[in-house]
């Protein structure tokens, strides 16, 4: 949480993140690592990798169409 609102100045309440690393636990998408420390390290597993690329190309599709309709591109 800390992370996120340090890079995006976003505060989120532990419910939306765990509720969110929880979806993504079960979609496949990341999976928990070892550790004796009370933070829980995840890490992104070849679907996660695969889902994320994914989501990226689309993101990028919608902002080159965006920045073309501005006349940026």
């Amino acid at each position: 949480m800390e992370d996120i609102q340090k890079t995006y100045d976003i505060q989120l309440g532990p419910g939306t993140l765990y509720g969110a690393i929880s979806r993504l636990e079960k979609a496949g998408y990341i999976r928990v690592l070892e550790s004796e420390e009370r933070k829980k390290p995840y890490a992104l597993t070849k679907a996660g990798s695969e889902y994320l690329t994914q989501q990226i190309e689309e993101l990028q599709k919608i902002t080159t169409l965006g920045s073309k309709r501005l006349g940026l591109l």
